[in-house]
């Protein structure tokens, strides 16, 4: 009785092996995905990206060195200008008067030099002979040289009116566009320590440049002669194009950031940039063009044995052929063989890098490898085969159970 107990439960055993076997062992082999990419050419490039300020080149600020009331203003906002030309005049009353003034009194004073200058020549030559006491002599030189410094010093000031004078007319020192108007006719203005602006001038609006404030974490990559390109929300589809003309030294500290100050040359021949937009400026601090290129996760890619199974063989290059420094190796497959290849790699940008040598272009090389586990076929129904050990759903029970009666 016990043996054929026994042998009723290993026949148990062998079924439910064979029935998992079928449906598990037959079907669980892993199926690999392979991931390649092909050796191309392509742009490497680093890039720093900044804010900035697109400003005239030359801008030229234009005041008054004299006090009085604005006259006359011969030019408005976006005024064309040239060099010399009078944009604008101070009202002259003042200034006139004390120019006849000064003159006047320099008349005086020059009488009276010429009169203590024959004096003195006079007193001079009696002196000599013994004819004057030495007091009238030292009087004489005295009186001579008083006369002298006020007439010298009152031709100072009639040069001084002079030029005052003509300081009452303005005009502008360069070619160029009136940005700006800051009096109006009638008003005054003040001259003291500081030259009060009246009109702001911007020598060629063709030729832009755009301030930009670079993190101190970026600015040792920037330098002279960099390509940066740039857009402007007044002309969010335009890309415009400059260089880096100037890398300035000062650093600006705000709100503990620190920044340096980039200039950035902008040629404007279309006249789009206005001075005061705001650029968001990309500085391209490397780039280099058609040039080979793989991903740089190819250079990370170790095969696992354990997941490749015994069909794929690995062949790795020799120790003493191991890659270092700029030598790096890389991963192709030759049907079901893995083989190792040595490359020499140059720049980076983090997501691909250059191949210089190893590869030709074209060549695919593995960048990863996903083994997939095949789903468990499903129950196809009275057609397809099916394990009398699986579940079954309540209609397949039920309609078994017709078929039976």
């Amino acid at each position: 009785m016990k043996k054929g107990r026994l042998i009723g439960t290993a026949i148990v055993v062998v079924a439910l092996g064979a029935g998992a076997y079928l449906f598990l062992g037959a079907s669980s082999k892993k199926q690999l995905s392979w991931e390649t990419a092909k050796v191309s050419r392509g742009t490497i490039a680093n890039m720093v990206t900044a804010t900035g300020t697109v400003e005239p080149i030359t801008q030229v600020e234009v005041g008054t060195q004299v006090s009085g009331i604005i006259n006359k203003i011969y030019v408005d906002y976006n005024s064309i200008v040239k060099k010399g030309q009078v944009i604008a005049e101070l009202d002259k009353t003042t200034l006139e008067s004390e120019l006849q003034s000064k003159q006047a009194d320099l008349e005086s004073s020059r009488t009276e030099y010429e009169y203590q200058t024959k004096n003195y020549t006079r007193t001079k030559t009696l002196h000599e002979k013994n004819l004057v006491s030495d007091t009238d002599y030292e009087s004489a030189i005295y009186q001579y040289e008083k006369a002298k410094s006020a007439y010298e010093k009152n031709q100072a000031d009639l040069v001084k009116v002079k030029t005052n004078l003509g300081y009452a007319i303005i005009s502008s020192p360069v070619d160029g566009v009136v940005l700006s108007r800051a009096v109006e006719e009638g008003q005054t203005v003040a001259a003291s320590f500081s030259t009060p602006t009246l009109f702001k001038i911007a020598n060629d609006l063709t030729k832009m440049q755009v301030v930009a404030d670079v993190d101190e974490a970026d600015i040792g990559q920037v330098e002279d002669g960099q390509r940066v390109t740039f857009t402007v929300d007044a002309y969010p589809n335009d890309l415009f194009e400059g260089e880096v003309m100037q890398v300035r030294l000062e650093a600006t500290t705000t709100s503990n950031v620190v920044t340096y100050e980039v200039v950035i040359n902008a040629p404007n021949p279309e006249l789009k940039l206005k001075p005061g937009l705001t650029a968001n400026v990309t500085i391209y601090t490397l780039e280099e063009n058609n040039i080979l290129t793989l991903p740089s996760k190819a250079l990370r890619y170790v095969p696992n044995t354990e997941i490749l199974g015994e069909d794929i063989k690995v062949a790795a290059l020799p120790e003493d052929a191991q890659p270092a420094g700029v030598k790096r190796s890389v991963w192709v497959k030759d049907g079901q063989v893995l083989r190792e290849k040595a490359v020499t790699v140059g720049i980076t940008n983090g997501a691909v890098v250059e191949l210089k040598d190893g590869l030709a272009e074209g060549e695919e090389v593995i960048t990863g490898l996903t083994a997939n586990q095949p789903a468990v076929a499903a129950n196809s129904g009275s057609e397809g085969e099916s394990s009398p050990f699986m579940p079954k759903r309540p209609d397949s029970q039920k309609k078994s159970e017709k078929q039976t009666k």
